[in-house]
């Protein structure tokens, strides 16, 4: 969506405010609410908060660029401002080069001001990454509305229709394949979502004026030499972001086997299917707070698979959240907690759905660490081996199908519980049947509904599926032990009504609560 492309004369806003500044800075703003003088001032000052949510097209050179891009700034009256990279395309701007538009920050599911319109965004968005095919038709049904409905409403509030928002996502797609790794285009073509070499060709260069040959850099910094060895990729966020806080859940909740530290990096493996085809290999996560960054390792087997890999790992550690809205909405109400504000804390999702689910039913009225043993045994008893070069890392997590196939008492005798056994299970026949999807763009009311009509799944059990995998901001597990402690022992519906005024984002509430009960994180930068 264009922002306002007259000259205001609107008194400019203060952008250049510190990381923690006020939340009435311009920052908790949104996008689309900036003046021009504004939206300028936070590109001459390359304000990070912005990134993501601003996108500066020059006409004198037909580029767009993120508000941090390290080129020279143009002159104000060569720029047009845009709210997402969908507009500044359609406008008939192509990325740039340096800044590299699809590596910025997303928006969460609260950023959205029409619901509707933000579940079709984000369901896109996760069936390109995913590489699946896509008619829009069927986004309409899956929301419920018809498809005219649904372009309408995608049009008024993103400023795009839903055409140009899907295309724009699989060219970002393609453009990061082509700088990160080596696959062929003709793979890159297939995994960006494009149903021929010719479409994908036409359609790049119409976008992007260029040859999809012309991005290829083999000797690029972070790109793997040799089809052989890893590719990095580096995963932006917006500050502040408490990497602390981050680095300690990750390092309280090891699994064995699928999960270790290793040279001060946070390692785990992977397995996926990706257009028919298995991906299976390893991460690496390094932090770089100076750089408002991850640096994101992955072995070649993971390759193929890159769009879907880095949507997971932006879900895990909450990458596209907007803290200046969090932390402008919940510093003041939380100011009388015995514990300190910790601004820029973020929600911790997941890497896989399935797997999260399972501990988290596994953590069921036991301690953190009991969980992790429990589901380590999971690991050595129906995991599939993976050779890697990180000690500890050695199998991949049982598949959901493993988990329905095996006998109840094969699953007993690692020393979980019958009810849990009957979750368990119950639970991989739906994820294997496809009748339940675990990721962020499943339907929330439809997916917890279908997970309370499981045995042994309650409240405690849904609240943190929501929180952790489906990335509601607004999830609040009453009955949860740490949130209880924190909260000086109060339970629901007091503890309930206490929440009210932390909506819409009682999910970061929570975190808040469960760091003030947290050790020091070791350093995992």
């Amino acid at each position: 969506m264009p922002l306002r492309n007259t000259r205001s004369t609107d008194t400019p806003v203060a952008l250049a405010a510190p990381a923690d500044a006020a939340p009435e800075t311009a920052a908790a703003a949104p996008a689309h609410a900036l003046s021009d003088s504004a939206a300028y001032l936070a590109l001459l000052t390359r304000d990070a908060r912005f990134d993501g949510r601003l996108f500066v097209g020059v006409t004198s050179t037909r580029i767009y660029c993120r508000p941090i891009c390290r080129v020279k700034v143009p002159k104000a009256a060569n720029c047009r401002f845009f709210a997402n990279a969908a507009g500044a395309e359609q406008a008939g701007f192509r990325p740039c080069l340096r800044c590299r538009p699809e590596l910025a920050p997303g928006l969460s599911h609260a950023d959205s001001s029409q619901a509707l319109a933000r579940a079709g965004a984000k369901w896109i968005e996760h069936a390109v990454a995913q590489g699946e095919d896509l008619a829009l038709p069927d986004v309409a049904r899956r929301l419920g509305v018809t498809d005219r409905h649904f372009r309408r409403i995608f049009q008024a509030v993103h400023g795009v229709s839903p055409v140009d928002w899907l295309v724009t996502r699989r060219l970002l797609l393609a453009k990061q394949l082509l700088t990160d790794t080596l696959l062929p285009v003709t793979e890159i073509a297939g995994a960006s979502g494009f149903g021929s070499v010719r479409r994908f060709n036409a359609a790049f260069a119409e976008r992007y004026r260029l040859a999809p040959s012309a991005l290829r850099r083999q000797s690029a910094e972070g790109v793997a030499t040799l089809p052989s060895e890893p590719a990095t990729v580096k995963l932006a966020w917006r500050p502040p972001y408490d990497v602390a806080a981050m680095q300690g859940f990750l390092a309280a909740r090891p699994l064995p086997g699928v999960e270790a530290l290793h040279e001060g990096r946070w390692h785990r493996t992977l397995a996926l299917t990706h257009r028919g085809q298995r991906c299976e290999g390893w991460l690496a996560l390094a932090f770089e707070p100076e750089k408002a960054q991850v640096r994101l390792t992955l072995s070649p087997g993971l390759a193929p698979a890159l769009g879907a890999v880095v949507a997971r790992v932006r879900h895990l550690l909450d990458l596209d959240a907007d803290p200046n809205a969090v932390d402008g909405a919940l510093a003041a109400v939380l100011a009388g907690m015995p514990q300190p504000y910790r601004p820029g804390l973020r929600v911790p999702g997941c890497i896989d759905g399935f797997e999260t689910t399972v501990r988290i039913i596994l953590g069921q009225q036991v301690t953190v660490a009991a969980a992790c043993t429990l589901a380590g045994r999971l690991v050595q008893r129906f995991g599939q081996p993976l050779a890697t070069p990180v000690p500890g890392l050695t199998h991949l997590f049982p598949t959901a199908q493993a988990l329905a196939e095996a006998t109840p008492e094969a699953i007993g005798t690692l020393g979980i519980v019958r009810t849990r056994v009957a979750a368990l299970q119950a639970l991989a026949r739906e994820v294997t049947s496809g009748e339940l999807a675990l990721h962020p763009a499943a339907p929330m009311a439809d997916t917890l509904a279908r997970l309370r009509a499981l045995p042994g799944v309650g409240d405690w059990t849904c609240e943190l599926v929501a929180l952790r995998v489906l990335a509601w901001p607004d999830a609040f597990p009453a009955t949860d032990a740490g949130v209880v402690k924190a909260l000086q022992g109060a339970r629901a519906p007091a503890s309930l009504l206490l929440a009210e005024a932390w909506r819409p984002w009682r999910s970061y509430a929570v975190l808040q609560l469960w760091q003030s009960l947290s050790p020091a994180a070791p350093n995992l930068s």
